[in-house]
């Protein structure tokens, strides 16, 4: 049934026209620029896009040169799982898995999820209930699950946020045990608040 789903969501964000595409980015950027949580946000977990995902690329520089600290994802796939390290400057970025720049890893650039102050995480498609559905992998369910159980202990919570074309937006999405809830998604025509 996911992979059903996740199909027929692909397909609908694959063929926004380009030229909309931009409009939508655009408006998706002012909302998450906008939002309190981003502003108050002193460490972010960010995404490098890909294929016909919200294009955060422009999103990386602004967030170094608001102060910031920006911290991506390297996905290590022998262990499905992702890595996180920060990034001082997006020249320091090479391809990773499937394409998808990502830092390049040293271990004093190592970082956590209790580095950071806010998630802002990609997906298929997702619910008014912040249910999400990934590409099948399950690394931010796994990256989150074990973080936020970790983190549930000292009493701190992660704002997590999604970025989503409003085609992206299902009537319901199946949900597992596992699977990890948005708390926010941003689309180009609401704020969805889960």
């Amino acid at each position: 049934m996911k992979r059903r789903l996740r199909a027929k969501l692909l397909k609908k964000r694959d063929s926004i026209p380009p030229e909309q595409k931009v409009l939508k980015e655009a408006e998706i950027e002012k909302s998450l620029f906008a939002l309190d949580a981003f502003k108050k946000a002193g460490s972010l977990l960010l995404y490098v896009s890909f294929r016909s995902e919200v294009d955060t690329t422009r999103y990386l520089n602004n967030v170094i040169k608001l102060g910031k600290k920006l911290i991506l994802p390297v996905v290590d796939s022998r262990h499905k799982e992702l890595k996180l390290y920060k990034v001082r400057d997006t020249s320091e970025l090479v391809p990773g898995y499937m394409g998808i720049h990502e830092p390049g890893v040293g271990e004093n650039r190592r970082a956590t999820l209790k580095d950071i102050d806010l998630v802002i995480i990609p997906g298929t498609g997702f619910d008014v209930k912040g249910n999400r559905l990934g590409y099948g992998g399950g690394y931010y369910d796994k990256l989150l699950g074990f973080e936020s159980r970790q983190l549930a202990k000292a009493d701190h919570h992660i704002m997590t946020i999604a970025l989503a074309f409003e085609e992206q937006i299902g009537e319901e999405i199946p949900a597992e045990p596992h699977d990890i809830k948005v708390d926010i998604i941003i689309t180009d025509k609401r704020l969805i608040y889960c």
